[in-house]
């Protein structure tokens, strides 16, 4: 596994806790250009009241801002567990670069919903700290369900 992917996924990993410390499913994104963080986001569905606050959402929405552009080509989003059908069309719409992502969602990712969502030159790596992300999902519905 490529060094800079796990630095880069451990990053996500953090905003993830943070999103669980508040309530939030913990899912954690950040996106990079040129090696470097240029947006960072946790999921806030309950903080804003916004079915689409996911992280993806909210860090390609910096990432756009930051950069003064729509397409983000040239960036890499990592997220903790993969994107849902949504996130998918925005990354696809976004035309991202690369996407990296930790846990596969078997009931709610792209994957299964809409396998074509991202652009056609966007790089897809996935399972990179899979077992950490999927540890943090895990926790976090096993403490709601009790």
């Amino acid at each position: 596994m490529n060094p800079m992917d796990i630095g880069f996924m451990q990053q996500a990993i953090q905003e993830a806790q943070l999103a669980s410390a508040s309530g939030e499913v913990p899912v954690g994104a950040v996106i990079v250009a040129a090696g470097r963080i240029i947006a960072r986001s946790h999921n806030q569905t309950e903080l804003l009241k916004d079915p689409t606050a996911h992280a993806e959402m909210l860090a390609i929405t910096s990432a756009a801002n930051y950069l003064g552009s729509k397409y983000l080509n040239e960036c890499t989003l990592y997220v903790t567990v993969e994107p849902c059908p949504m996130c998918a069309g925005a990354i696809g719409w976004a035309q991202l670069g690369s996407l990296v992502y930790g846990a596969s969602d078997d009931k709610r990712g792209y994957s299964i919903f809409a396998p074509s969502a991202l652009h056609p030159k966007t790089v897809v790596r996935s399972g990179v700290m899979a077992e950490e992300a999927g540890h943090l999902m895990q926790a976090f519905f096993g403490k709601r369900r009790r």
